[in-house]
């Protein structure tokens, strides 16, 4: 793994103790033992063997936003129910987590939640609203306003902790993933107060105010980081940090302004040995620098071939993706072909894990991803 960049500045990172104080210092504890990875559930599944850059028994695949509004019974499953009060009903979010595996057999699990739920958590004003997305009721944009933010505690993470648990019993030795929100793509939320094309109000602040943007994007990170922790120790095999918004930066804003934010959220859970993959969205040029906060491995969108993006890393990380959600939607045929070309591009980097370059659409047809996973796994790894 890459060092964060908190240890090769030579700072020790923090970690976040199960009571939920914080304390100086690199965290070596672990997982407990009975942890799907160290039991023997989930180590040697062909997810974590790939994410490891091992040979897996099969091509592992699974889908970002694979649980969701494609689903049938999903819909039928979130009838009434607000999104955001479905991501803190541990029953309701562990059965839609579980959806998508009976129906696709998919390699792995990725936990429902929303990234905000973190803010929600903590008692910031912040809501899912039908047709725009997270819009917050009071957007944070001085210093006043990131001092007076609420701090996430470790009780608060209690309903993600359970539906985690529950998730897990039944996944048996199907890994589940993890996520969390980037620091830049939930501060850029926090600024904006609802979601923006250009996402100029955290841009402008970086440079204008550099004092409290660095201290939104900490608070950001630390929230992050503690939700992503929450959902490794509970049972999650691998954590993902989604950047939604970074394909945004240019190369050196990101990494003056957001690398060292996005490491710093990784240092909550680099000490429990699970794998850990980022993700973004546009970030092309970023793949190094994202990268180099210290992951495992690195998730590629659609636009950026996956012998590319590899020969850009350098050979170094295994690689995440990345069929082009577009093309779920064109006749068999043409689908077919890509994915085998997504393959192909992918059988030059350490590991490969397919997935889509960027979430399931909600219009999919869900027979196509079933018939995609059945395609992936026909083909046996080299």
């Amino acid at each position: 793994m890459t060092p964060s960049a908190a240890a090769t500045n030579g700072t020790a990172p923090n970690s976040i103790p199960s009571d939920g104080s914080a304390t100086s210092g690199t965290a070596t504890s672990g997982l407990d033992a009975g942890h799907p990875l160290m039991d023997g559930r989930t180590a040697d599944s062909p997810l974590i063997t790939a994410y490891r850059g091992g040979k897996p028994s099969r091509r592992p695949v699974w889908f970002m936003r694979q649980a969701g509004r494609s689903l049938p019974e999903y819909l039928k499953a979130r009838e009434g129910v607000a999104m955001l009060d479905s991501c803190l009903r541990p029953e309701l979010a562990s059965e839609i987590t579980l959806q998508p595996v009976r129906r696709h057999d998919v390699d792995a699990a990725i936990f429902f939640s929303d990234i905000v739920i973190p803010l929600k958590l903590a008692g910031v004003g912040v809501d899912i609203v039908p047709g725009v997305g997270p819009v917050l009721e009071k957007p944070v944009r001085t210093a006043a306003d990131v001092a007076a933010l609420p701090q996430l505690t470790w009780e608060a993470l209690e309903p993600i902790r359970e539906a985690v648990r529950l998730t897990v019993a039944e996944l048996g030795t199907t890994p589940l993933i993890g996520f969390a929100g980037a620091p830049f793509t939930l501060a850029a939320y926090m600024v904006e107060g609802k979601p923006s094309r250009d996402h100029l109000g955290p841009r402008t602040m970086m440079h204008a105010d550099p004092d409290t943007w660095t201290a939104l994007a900490n608070w950001a990170a630390d929230a992050s980081g503690l939700f992503l922790r929450a959902q490794l120790e509970a049972g999650a095999s691998a954590g993902q940090l989604f950047d939604s918004w970074a394909g945004s930066l240019g190369l050196a804003d990101y990494t003056r302004f957001v690398a060292p934010a996005s490491a710093r959220a990784l240092d909550h859970v680099r000490h429990l040995g699970a794998p850990l993959i980022h993700f973004g969205t546009g970030t092309s040029e970023l793949l190094v620098a994202m990268r180099d906060v210290g992951v495992d491995v690195v998730g590629v969108d659609y636009r950026l071939p996956l012998d590319e993006a590899n020969r850009r890393l350098g050979g170094t990380v295994p690689l995440q993706g990345n069929i082009d959600p577009a093309l779920l939607s064109a006749p068999w045929e043409i689908l077919e072909a890509h994915v085998r070309d997504v393959i192909a591009a992918g059988a030059s980097a350490p590991g490969h894990v397919l997935n889509l370059g960027h979430g399931v659409p909600p219009e999919t047809d869900a027979a196509v991803l079933t018939r995609v996973v059945e395609l992936i796994h026909s083909i046996a790894p080299e």
